[in-house]
């Protein structure tokens, strides 16, 4: 039977609850202007899977300390300035359903905004000696910015292979959710091999996760992301590579000329999702996702058995069974 978040979440609502506070407390400065928008982003904040990755994974290692705490808001603080800075990149002016920080106080002070947030986290860090976690993320947003610009090369061609995409998507996406459990389990003192195995069972999630944003691009579910916009945007994502290798050269050829030229055209971007269809596209897709969760399960496994590990086999299967 699968948990609902309220489940999942049980055996750390005390520490969750905790780390509201504590968070608001890490972002608070003395400047109005800028205590006005830290206010708005934190009561804008999604399902807090990222902290909860953490505190899970240092529950199924240790005993959570203020050490957790830090490494969750570290966390936070990176990936909101990141955040931040690509609405202003991307000039998006909404950010889950709600105006974005540059949409309301223009890019000048979204950037300023983002630049505070990445230091008030190094500097929560070093204040406090924490620096093997200070070490597993930033090298982990290391990794996301040289996915970024290896997707943007990539996209400027559109050659890119199955390989090539699970490299993106692993420094993308994956690095992130590894980094945060490895955060956790480090923070609790763990040794290297189960800090490396908390990360290795992190990184295969964040893959997983990944296919599976890749899937609703194909689908017809109230996610907040419009159909066909990796299309439109021209990402090449794991459904779109299989049709595009099983096809003839002609058929390629075509799809191809779509996503490069015409996929501001939602006919066109219809005919690329049709032929990712019918090409047996989303079920391989589907197929590669389960099984690296399978191999994400086994390394989850090999921990000792605790309602932590019981809430991180529930969260692996909420990231890849939700509807957006």
């Amino acid at each position: 039977m699968n948990l609902s978040i309220k489940e999942i979440q049980a055996p750390i609502l005390t520490e969750m609850n905790a780390f509201e506070g504590k968070f608001k407390e890490f972002m608070k400065t003395k400047v109005m202007l800028l205590d006005t928008i830290m206010n708005y982003i934190v009561q804008r904040k999604g399902k807090q899977l990222r902290p909860m990755f953490v505190f899970l994974s240092a529950g199924i290692c240790g005993e959570i300390t203020e050490k957790t705490y830090r490494g969750a808001a570290l966390i936070e603080l990176l990936h909101t300035a990141s955040l931040v800075h690509d609405d202003v990149v991307d000039d998006s002016n909404y950010r889950r359903g709600f105006f974005s920080v540059n949409a309301l106080w223009k890019n000048k002070i979204a950037v300023l905004v983002g630049d505070y947030l990445l230091t008030r986290g190094l500097l929560l860090s070093v204040q406090h000696n924490d620096f093997e976690n200070l070490k597993i993320i930033s090298t982990a947003f290391q990794e996301i910015t040289e996915g970024e610009l290896l997707q943007i090369e990539k996209a400027r061609r559109l050659d890119i292979t199955e390989d090539v995409y699970f490299e993106i998507i692993r420094q993308k996406t994956a690095t992130l959710i590894a980094a945060c459990c490895a955060a956790g389990a480090s923070s609790v003192g763990a040794d290297e091999e189960t800090v490396a195995k908390a990360h290795s069972f992190g990184e295969k999630v964040g893959i997983a996760f990944q296919i599976k944003d890749d899937l609703f691009d194909y689908g017809d579910a109230e996610i907040g992301k419009p159909l066909g916009i990796d299309i439109k945007e021209k990402k090449m994502t794991l459904p779109l590579i299989y049709a595009l290798n099983k096809a003839n050269w002609s058929t390629k050829r075509n799809i191809i000329n779509i996503i490069k030229n015409e996929s501001d055209n939602p006919k066109k971007v219809a005919e690329v999702i049709s032929f990712v269809k019918q090409s047996g596209g989303l079920e391989y897709a589907t197929k590669v996702m389960k099984n690296i969760v399978e191999e994400a399960q086994n390394i989850l496994s090999t921990f000792p058995d605790s309602i932590y590990r019981k809430s991180l086999a529930g969260l692996v299967q909420f990231t890849i069974e939700r509807t957006k």
